[in-house]
């Protein structure tokens, strides 16, 4: 990935008018920013609002969670972002696949009633919470998030989401660090990242 936000090249298109993975991809390389050392020593963090400021490039994004979600998992009723990234990638993608959207809060967000969930992060430990209300049993709901690390956000996502009754049907990803072995603690979960690193 590139600290360059530049994407001036043309971008091919398939017979559909949408455009290929491949260049999708080369896009968030070059607009997705890395910032060493935050938001502590030894995190090397991958900001994203350079893409989500190209106009073209985030509705490429979108596009192209939301035709893999259709072609691998089919209809999903909800679509559960994390806060606070995942929010802003989850209810464009919930759009697009006429689905709803649920919000993952950090605690003490959402006024009650409340589900929560506690867990570990690479650099920090913390809490999330949903409206378990909102969860009709047996929803098909589809995980997003902007960065799959350590996979401990998903993890707790997932098993809140089903604490509340909801199959989850997969998790959808911008980025994906190989090296932070996130997969391996969403074991039986099928995923899907638009770019992976290492």
């Amino acid at each position: 990935m590139s600290t360059d936000a530049s994407s001036a090249a043309p971008v091919r298109v398939r017979p559909d008018g949408t455009p290929a993975r491949d260049e999708v991809v080369r896009r968030v390389h070059d607009l997705v920013r890395l910032v060493p050392d935050y938001p502590e020593p030894g995190v090397l963090f991958r900001d994203i609002t350079p893409l989500l400021a190209d106009a073209g490039a985030f509705a490429q994004v979108v596009a192209t969670i939301a035709d893999e979600v259709v072609a691998r998992w089919g209809e999903v009723d909800l679509v559960a972002g994390m806060e606070a990234r995942g929010f802003l990638l989850a209810a464009p993608v919930a759009t697009a696949l006429g689905a709803g959207v649920v919000p993952v809060r950090k605690a003490g967000k959402l006024p009650g009633p409340t589900a929560s969930a506690a867990y570990s992060l690479e650099y920090a430990d913390a809490e999330i919470e949903i409206h378990p209300f909102t969860i009709r049993p047996g929803a098909r709901v589809l995980v997003v998030d902007d960065v799959l690390a350590t996979g401990g956000t998903a993890a707790a996502t997932v098993g809140l989401l089903r604490s509340c009754g909801a199959q989850v049907v997969g998790l959808a990803f911008l980025v994906e660090i190989l090296g932070l072995a996130g997969r391996e603690r969403l074991a039986g979960l099928e995923i899907d990242s638009v770019v992976t690193v290492d």
